[in-house]
């Protein structure tokens, strides 16, 4: 029987997937077999498995600092919204069906067998699992139909460890009122606190947690400092809260469209790891004024997100900025968008709309999603600001409902090889005649170093400057020590000798 420990938060956004991320390293480093797992995800944030199955980025980026391939069992259920009240089901790996959420809160129940069982499956490989809940445990207004807070911990038997975001402010009465609305079977599971995102002195800490370990007869294991660790976020609210605000300017500006059902903006984690380039997101037209490169990233709602862009002024900038001789480049709903036309009577609900005309292709939404992890090479000849590229060795994932016909005005961009058990050969995106747009629907276009420093110096060279002259940088290198720095901080701040013991007690409680 593994052992197990699960953290859950007082909210959304408190850092329990960089916790869970770091717990799998440190466990990792201490010799222990050990996968993430999280039986239910809400997020736009997805990658494919080895064998073709979509699932969250959060549980992706937890089994890379597990030092293991990810597994969709790690996240049996992912929804991906795709409009205030409605998502997509994706089940084990492949889309279910789409329901609104009081159909979904009602069809829980069914999943919960099914849970259980991928769970044992998984748990039965590892020594150590660790899991991840989602919002608050203190929902009480869901508590009947849960699979994912303490009704996971009830299914896999586990102990709880609670993680409160005093950056937020109203710490310790997150922390009480959290705990003070479990039920007290509820209550049991919970054997420690972490404080999470301290900024300051943590000797101010002391009485307030004295207090608290007295008020609720639960310990606080640790309180982890604010850590500038670069590593994934689940949920696109770190932009909303001005992630890459503070970055100061660099040789390349770069602007990327937050848009309002953008998915997968972990595409641009490596790009934005880069040492010349400042990331950033826009939503105004006038942010797109100077930028070296202009993003049109993916959507889950392709048609409404391109209606957002028009009615915002943004299409009119980003055309602006091409005729100034911009470069642009559009990602899956991103790339769709740039085309002629698109055809949907799949996913947005809004039928067809003319697209933006900076790529002469045409997209028409299917019902069966394409969910692929490739590999390939950029095309031998390429005109413009992506000619540097030429023959680069790219890697990725695809995942869209829509297929896209290039016209006679465009070059393909790459030539794929699949990396599932049926190899195929296929060309994929598309690059204007005048050599400055690109569409692609390779998602981690940019993880592929070659590609993206021949791309950046090109466009360095367009501004007047000279290729990058620094050590080269490697993004899967850089991954690695910042799972690394992560873990050291853990073991400095929280009582991991204590997470230790609280899982083998409950393991022999549970036997």
């Amino acid at each position: 029987m593994s052992l197990a420990i699960m953290i859950q938060g007082t909210a959304s956004d408190v850092g329990k997937s960089m916790l869970v991320a770091g717990l799998c390293r440190i466990f990792v480093q201490d010799g222990q077999r050990t996968a993430p797992f999280k039986s239910q995800n809400m997020a736009l944030n997805s990658g494919i498995t080895p064998d073709g199955k979509e699932m969250g980025r959060a549980q992706i980026f937890q089994a890379e600092a597990a030092g293991i391939a990810p597994d969709v069992r790690m996240n049996p259920v992912l929804l991906k919204p795709t409009s205030d009240c409605k998502a997509q089901v994706v089940l084990m790996g492949k889309v279910a069906t789409n329901m609104d959420a009081v159909t979904y809160h009602n069809y829980k129940p069914q999943l919960k067998t099914q849970i259980r069982e991928v769970y044992q499956s998984l748990a039965s490989e590892h020594d150590v699992m660790v899991l991840e809940g989602a919002g608050s445990p203190a929902e009480i207004n869901l508590r009947d139909r849960d699979i994912v807070n303490m009704g996971m911990a009830e299914l896999a038997e586990c102990p709880v460890v609670l993680v409160a975001d005093i950056d937020r402010g109203g710490v310790f009465a997150a922390i009480y009122g959290t705990i003070a609305l479990l039920l007290e079977h509820e209550k049991w599971r919970v054997k420690g606190v972490i404080i999470n995102k301290f900024r300051g002195d943590v000797a101010l800490l002391y009485s307030g947690i004295e207090q608290i370990e007295a008020l609720t007869g639960v310990p606080v294991l640790g309180v982890m400092p604010w850590l500038n660790v670069d590593l994934e976020d689940e949920d696109s609210v770190v932009l909303d809260r001005g992630k890459y605000d503070s970055v100061s300017a660099k040789d390349l500006d770069i602007a990327v469209l937050q848009l309002p059902y953008m998915s997968n903006f972990t595409d641009f984690n490596a790009l934005a790891a880069q040492p010349d380039v400042r990331l950033r997101y826009v939503v105004k037209p006038d942010e797109l004024a100077n930028s070296d490169l202009v993003i049109v990233p993916g959507s889950k709602n392709t048609l409404g997100d391109l209606r957002w862009v028009r009615e915002n002024g943004l299409e009119q900038a980003l055309l602006a900025h091409h005729r100034r001789g911009g470069a642009v480049l559009g990602i899956c709903g991103g790339y769709q968008m740039l085309g002629q036309h698109i055809y949907d009577e799949v996913e947005s609900g809004l039928g067809e709309m003319p697209g933006m005309g900076l790529l002469d292709v045409i997209t028409r939404f299917a019902n069966e999603k394409t969910t692929t992890r490739v590999f390939g090479h950029v095309q031998r000849s390429l005109p413009g600001v992506f000619a540097a590229s030429a023959g680069r060795a790219l890697a990725g994932y695809e995942i869209h409902m829509g297929e896209t016909q290039r016209g006679a005005k465009t070059s393909p961009f790459a030539t794929f090889t699949e990396c599932n058990t049926q190899p195929y050969h296929n060309l994929d995106g598309a690059v204007s005649e005048d050599g400055r747009v690109l569409g692609t629907y390779l998602h981690g276009v940019f993880d592929s170093g070659e590609f993206t420093r021949s791309l950046l110096d090109s466009l360095r060279l367009r501004k007047g400057l000279t290729p990058w002259e620094g050590e080269r940088f490697d993004y899967q290198q850089h991954k690695e020590q910042q799972f690394n720095i992560l873990a050291d901080a853990m073991r400095e701040h929280i009582d991991i000798a204590q997470i230790y013991q609280i899982m083998r007690e409950h393991q022999e409680q549970s036997v």
